[in-house]
């Protein structure tokens, strides 16, 4: 496997159809792929497995983890109503939204004003006054539409209020120190670390969602991710946690630890393991217009066209092409970064996860 994926991701690079790739791959808790190519931008240097990587929603499955290990730690339970903890944000009729309904993207508040701009994406305060006064788009609770960017806000300030911890200390307790890979998964980038981040590379030009429609009010263009905001000093040391910077290695090994692998660490329980994984929403999603699945927080899609069986597979993917996955049955954790942004540009991840799923049958 180990010489598939390096093969496989040099030819990518070789191609032109990506600048820089990062690949980890843990099983049982060992790690049988930690595999790099290309460079960490335009004009390198060379990707090394300790480079950080901007990742996107990817970053979604290690805030809804943080949820989980939270909830195993009794900090906070998934029927708490966010406005016990956060009273400013039951207006509007949003006072009965609970946790579980914010980890299920029904919390009704998906939208964002139009005149947002990236500086208010870096502002916590701001973003939560204004996700806390969002008037919902349905009853909440009665459908799921993806929160693209306010779901980070409303469960990290649901976290924040019921723990006293500002997200990524709470991360870094929680999480990443119990695992060993502080400073390589991370929301907002420590000064000290950001010359290891990869220079995101633009790809074809996104794609925008029409005019008016769900999808663009719910993320205006001025806010849109790109290779541009995903350069940003700003963004990079900023708590945005719809999303997340990291290394395949280190998100890998979270993921491994969720599942149990790895040593001394016990981020949660086999029971809520089996609860995390398990497909609890399938239907069509309120702001994207298309059907979607969604397991508790994580997406239940397993990459490489190879399915598996329903609620062992569980994590995120990035609309810049990254993603990290484990799953249950094969005791596999995965993960793949990249730095050429290309909205939606899959081919690598599916090629690893083609290549894992082939190793695993």
């Amino acid at each position: 496997m180990r010489e598939r994926i390096q093969r496989t991701i040099d030819d990518l690079v070789a191609s032109g159809s990506e600048t820089g790739l990062q690949v980890a791959v843990i099983r049982d808790g060992e790690t049988i792929v930690d595999a790099v190519a290309g460079l960490a931008g335009p004009d390198g240097p060379p990707v090394t497995p300790g480079t950080l990587f901007y990742a996107a929603s990817t970053g979604k499955g290690v805030a809804v983890t943080l949820a989980h290990v939270a909830v195993e730690r009794g900090l906070i339970g998934y029927g708490t109503r966010v406005a016990e903890v956060w009273p400013e944000f039951a207006t509007h009729g949003k006072g009965g939204v609970t946790l579980r309904d914010v980890l299920l993207h029904r919390a009704g508040v998906p939208g964002l004003p139009a005149d947002i701009t990236v500086a208010d994406m870096c502002d916590w305060a701001r973003m939560c006054a204004l996700v806390a006064d969002a008037k919902p788009w349905w009853p909440p609770g009665t459908e799921t539409g993806y929160h693209a960017q306010t779901f980070g806000y409303l469960l990290g300030e649901t976290l924040r209020r019921a723990t006293g911890q500002p997200l990524s200390t709470l991360l870094a307790e929680l999480v990443t120190r119990p695992v060993s890979v502080e400073g390589e998964v991370c929301f907002s980038v420590p000064e000290n670390r950001l010359p290891r981040v990869a220079t995101q590379v633009a790809g074809p030009a996104l794609e925008r969602p029409p005019p008016g429609s769900p999808a663009a009010r719910a993320t205006p263009a001025a806010v849109l991710p790109d290779a541009a905001y995903a350069n940003r000093r700003d963004v990079l040391t900023a708590d945005i946690p719809s999303a997340g910077t990291m290394t395949a290695r280190g998100v890998a090994r979270m993921y491994a630890a969720l599942l149990g692998h790895v040593p001394g660490v016990g981020l949660v329980s086999p029971e809520r393991l089996a609860l995390m994984a398990a497909p609890a929403f399938a239907g069509v999603d309120q702001v994207m217009g298309f059907p979607t699945t969604w397991a508790y927080g994580y997406s239940p899609y397993r990459p490489g066209g190879i399915e598996g069986r329903s609620g062992s597979t569980f994590g995120m993917i990035g609309m810049n092409g990254s993603a990290a996955w484990a799953d249950i049955d094969t005791g596999v954790a995965v993960a793949v970064m990249r730095n050429r942004f290309a909205a939606g540009d899959l081919t690598a991840v599916e090629a690893v996860g083609r290549i894992v799923a082939e190793g695993d049958r």
